[in-house]
């Protein structure tokens, strides 16, 4: 039969078949899924998502490969959303994304550790976990609704809500819902799939803060830890990781604190009297009702009194029943500590086990914190299952023979799974898993069994007015006992005695003892601990114990008690003598309390993250700036403390931001080169590789206190710089405080700020330099009009071509001529970006690289000239062949020593003035050369600085106060500083760039960023 179904938003109506019924949750009504014709079911392991497909297909689902070999692809026809859809089940291996903090804050000398309770995190997919990222892609493609299948806990809606965001970031419209289950069993999986929900986002919000403080304090204080403790004893910790967990150490300080109780424990005598009786029936032994007295002379009267007259009288005889009580249901801390006393399997061997038994369907959920069972549970068909066993059968059948099941109950619910327990039959397993999944099975038939009965006898008699008992006890019913041969009890037969009746004993004596120190904790006390004070919870408790033994924190004794080593031991007894008890449970307490309200909704992410972040980090401040009682603290076990030159050196330097980067709005922090030099680097490297390479003339840079007022964003500080002498011009000054933020025209012509873009800011007045440490005002700003940006330094990469342009249209002698001597072609930005619309000039057939930006060309002064270069003069003023040249050629001659005299090359033809633009201690620099051909220059060359008449004041363009720019004398002759392709326009030809970080100015071997 069709189903025929209106779900109506206003009423909630719903007109159901008559042949079954399907009850939507809120998520799904009001929502028609006509169009659902496939959907996407993920299970958090392929072995769930295995057993899943195999009971919603009824054994006939079709298998293929995902990209992922380890996850497979399962497919079978089955209803839902009131039709038939293809469902398309696969699984991920756990959370399919990691937090972690960004680059560079991951490495471990790229910052201080204090920086980290700030840095920046992403949640990304591990490489070895693409596959599974490039399955669900491809995948959800094809489908219309998303059903989360991972497990019901914290975790599993947090890895859900991960599968959620990959498969929405490819098909945002998808619709997302969660099957909730405890046990992958038919009955339980069609029941999930009848009743879809939505995915909780408080329960998911919850891990996220979880992981990312577990992330922040740990790197911080292990990062804290292992670099201070390694420099300062080498021999013993040189290679030695010293992790911190906010749950790692308080689990810690459990075992110390244990073991320093022994320590301090002092021995009592103790002394008491002891009464035997052989009667016929057996030996009996009567205990003294004062237990024990710790007075020596008040015990030896006592005694004295009973010898006496040490005849014994019968005062009472008492029968009474007495029961041992069955086990309450089965949940993970229970589990965990039974399977470690009874079966001697570690907590995390036990865990390990139970999600396979869990994941093949054997048991229910093993991740539980309920010892009630809940009333729609059918736990007489689960006892059925059970008596076709040989071993336990026939107990199972005489519980149901008995009226049923009727288990003892407990008192938590997590309100979200049933206690422990098989949820089918078992045969075929072997070794651990086989006891296991047996322990399993007979705590369940034991807790729906009967409690064992008894019957106890008490004998109490009198000498000399001292009273001493025995207990007898005789079994009547053994029940639970039949099939739980982990707990014993057994008979205690003592002989018939009647009141009133006087014996003789058969020993009285006076007997001393001493008091015992606490034993060292086992797992078991371990784990209880850690569930009483709340470290942790039942599912994370096996993997901190593991921590803190791979870490040599602990160790275990022949009987497998935890004993504390010599570095668990120094690193509580340092930060207890801090005066911060972080071995102490209540500061991860706290924590865990927050997460189970961010759980329910009742507290906010945010405000939880904000305040434990605080105060984690109060916290490590004081801790660094007491590190010298930890280090006493391990001196007492390692040996001498090595001493430190400065105790700066351990930890790199806190970051100091001069500036958020324009392009990713990262801070911006100053470097140092590994060969020398300094750099402005963005700490979003490597997503990000902005920077400002300072040149090799600087020779000290420092952050100044004061902000610039006109670059944004704010704040921007200025820098102190110190340059090499004879790098910048005589008039100006060495040392000066500048601005690196855009608006400084002089420092953005020498540091070539690269990371700026769009067009260039207005020219700061002469006093935006302010010396550092001269009082003399710095020179006026330089003569070369608008400074150059590294986006005005390429051609664009696409142009509308316009009609040949006149230099302001007055008249055809004004045209701009390219280096071919033809009239260049005016064009127009259309690619998008800061430049795009903004008209230029270049060469009509593309030959020469000629460009010139249009609003350049009219800014100074009609010559063509791009900004930073120098206007040539008038052409009165030139000696030979003053024609109409562009700026890449520019046919300035200048006199040879005479100030005003041409330069003429070796041909006796006027040389041509061209610009340094090779990387190097020279760009920018001006030099005259021969004006023909390359092939046909007579190979004159002269610098245009060293070509000025004495007392003259040579014009500088901004350029030339690049990095390292030093005269050459005459023998520079000899060699060609720059060819002609050097002196074309700046697109030329690209200078050599490093393929780490593709900056300019270094080699691979060389680059800041290698490390």
């Amino acid at each position: 039969m069709i189903l025929q179904a209106r779900l109506f938003a206003g009423c909630g109506v719903r007109l159901l078949s008559q042949s079954w019924s399907l009850c939507f949750s809120q998520a799904a009504e009001g929502v028609m899924f006509r169009n659902v014709q496939k959907v996407l079911c993920v299970a958090e392991k392929n072995d769930a998502a295995k057993g899943i497909a195999d009971i919603l297909s009824n054994s006939r689902m079709r298998r293929r490969e995902g990209i992922s070999k380890f996850n497979k692809i399962y497919e079978c026809q089955y209803r839902m959303f009131g039709q038939n859809v293809t469902v398309v089940m696969t699984s991920v291996s756990g959370h399919l994304l990691a937090h972690d903090f960004k680059m560079p804050f991951r490495k471990w000398h790229s910052c201080n550790p204090l920086v980290l309770f700030d840095a920046e995190i992403e949640k990304y997919c591990p490489e070895n976990y693409m596959d599974i990222k490039r399955t669900l892609e491809r995948e959800v493609k094809q489908c219309q609704a998303l059903v989360i299948w991972t497990d019901c806990d914290r975790e599993g809606e947090n890895i859900g809500f991960e599968i959620i965001n990959v498969c929405k970031a490819v098909k945002p419209s998808l619709q997302a819902f969660r099957a909730r289950f405890s046990e992958i069993t038919p009955n339980a999986i069609r029941v999930a799939c009848e009743n879809l929900t939505q995915p909780d986002q408080n329960v998911s919000d919850a891990v996220d803060v979880r992981q990312e403080l577990d992330l922040r304090i740990g790197a911080a204080f292990t990062r804290f830890q292992t670099l201070r403790l390694q420099k300062i004893f080498p021999e013993v910790l040189a290679e030695q990781l010293i992790s911190y967990g906010s749950c790692q150490f308080p689990t810690l300080g459990f075992v110390v604190e244990r073991f320093k109780a022994i320590q301090a424990f002092i021995p009592e005598t103790f002394y008491k009297i002891k009464v035997t009786h052989d009667h016929e029936d057996g030996l009996v032994d009567f205990s003294w009702k004062r237990n024990r007295l710790f007075n020596h002379t008040a015990c030896l009267v006592l005694y004295q009194m009973c010898m006496e007259d040490p005849v014994a009288t019968v005062v009472e005889i008492g029968s009474k029943p007495k029961s041992k009580w069955r086990p309450l249901p089965l949940d993970t801390v229970e589990l965990e500590k039974l399977a470690s006393r009874k079966l001697k399997i570690n907590a995390k061997e036990t865990m390990k086990i139970a999600e396979k038994l869990y994941t093949q369907g054997y048991i229910s959920y093993p991740r539980t914190e309920t010892n009630i069972f809940p009333k729609d549970l059918n736990l007489p068909n689960l006892v059925q299952l059970q008596t076709q066993d040989p071993r336990w059968g026939p107990f199972a059948q005489g519980i149901l023979e008995r009226g049923g099941p009727t288990p003892r109950q407990g008192t938590k619910s997590d309100q979200a799974h049933p206690p422990i327990h098989p949820t089918k039959y078992a045969d075929n397993l072997q070794g651990n898993d086989q006891r296991l999944y047996e322990f399993i099975v007979r705590h369940f038939l034991a807790c729906c069994s009967q409690d064992a009965k008894g019957q106890e006898t008490t004998v109490e008699i009198d000498i000399a007015g001292e009273h001493f008992v025995a207990h007898g006890l005789m079994i009547l019913e053994r029940n639970y006992l039949d099939v739980y041969p982990y707990d014993k009890w057994s008979d205690k037969v003592i002989p018939v005695y009647t009141r009133g009746s006087r014996f003789q004993p058969t020993t009285v004596e006076m007997v001393d003892g001493e008091t015992s120190p606490p034993q060292l904790l086992t797992e078991a006390d371990l784990i209880s601990l850690m569930e009483k004070h709340g470290i942790g919870t039942d599912a994370t408790h096996a993997e901190h114990i593991e921590t803190i033994k791979s870490r040599m924190y602990v160790g275990l004794t022949p009987d497998q008690r935890f004993l504390p080593g010599h570095l668990g031991m120094g690193l509580v007894e340092g930060y207890d003598s801090m005066g911060y008890e972080m071995s102490k449970p209540d500061l991860r307490a706290e924590l865990e309390a927050d997460l189970k309200l961010i759980s329910e909704g009742k507290k906010d992410k945010s405000a939880v993250l904000r305040q434990q972040i605080q105060k984690y980090k109060h916290v490590f401040i004081e801790a660094v700036q007491k590190a010298k009682k930890l280090d006493e603290a391990l001196s007492q076990y390692f040996g001498e403390v090595m001493p430190l030159a400065q105790e700066d050196d351990i930890y790199p330097a806190m970051p100091d931001p001069v500036r958020k980067c324009p392009q990713c709005a990262s801070d911006m922090v100053l470097k140092t080169r590994k060969a020398g030099g300094f750099y402005l680097s963005c700490l979003g490297y490597p997503a990000c590789k902005s920077a400002v390479w300072f040149p090799d003339s600087v020779l000290e840079v420092s952050k100044d206190e004061s902000v610039c007022s006109v670059c944004l964003p704010h704040p921007v500080h200025r820098l102190k710089l110190k340059f090499k002498r004879g790098s910048l011009p005589a008039t100006m000054p060495l040392e000066f405080v500048g601005c690196v933020g855009g608006c400084d025209e002089t420092l953005r012509e020498v540091l070539d700020l690269r990371y700026l873009r769009g067009p260039p800011r207005p020219l700061q007045p002469a006093n935006s330099l302010s010396r550092a440490s001269d009082t003399r005002n710095r020179p006026p700003g330089n003569a070369s009009g608008s400074a150059r940006l590294s986006a005005d330094q390429a051609p664009p990469a696409r142009a509308e071509r316009g009609p040949p342009a006149t230099r302001g249209g007055s008249g055809p002698g004004d045209a701009v001529v390219c280096n071919c001597g033809a009239e260049a072609v005016l064009l127009a930005v259309r690619k998008d970006g800061p430049n795009q619309g903004r008209q230029f000039y270049k060469c009509s057939s593309g030959s020469c690289g000629f460009f010139l930006w249009a609003d350049q060309q009219a800014d100074s002064g009609g010559r063509g000239l791009p900004g930073g270069f120098v206007a040539p003069p008038p052409p009165g003023s030139l000696g030979r062949g003053g024609g109409s040249r562009s700026w890449s050629d520019s046919s300035l001659a200048g006199g040879r020593g005479d100030g005003g005299g041409s330069a003429t090359c070796r041909c006796d033809q006027p040389a041509v003035t061209r610009t340094v633009q090779k990387e190097g201690p020279n760009r920018g620099r001006q030099f005259h050369t021969c004006p023909r051909p390359r092939e046909q220059q007579c190979g004159f060359f002269q610098w245009a600085d060293e070509n000025v008449a004495p007392g003259a004041a040579p014009t500088f363009p901004a350029s030339t106060f690049m990095a390292g720019a030093s005269a050459r004398g005459p023998a520079g002759r000899s060699k060609r500083a720059a060819s002609d392709s050097e002196a074309s326009a700046p697109t030329s030809k690209r200078p050599r760039t490093c393929s780490v970080c593709h900056q300019a100015g270094h080699t691979k071997k060389t680059c800041p960023q290698n490390r």
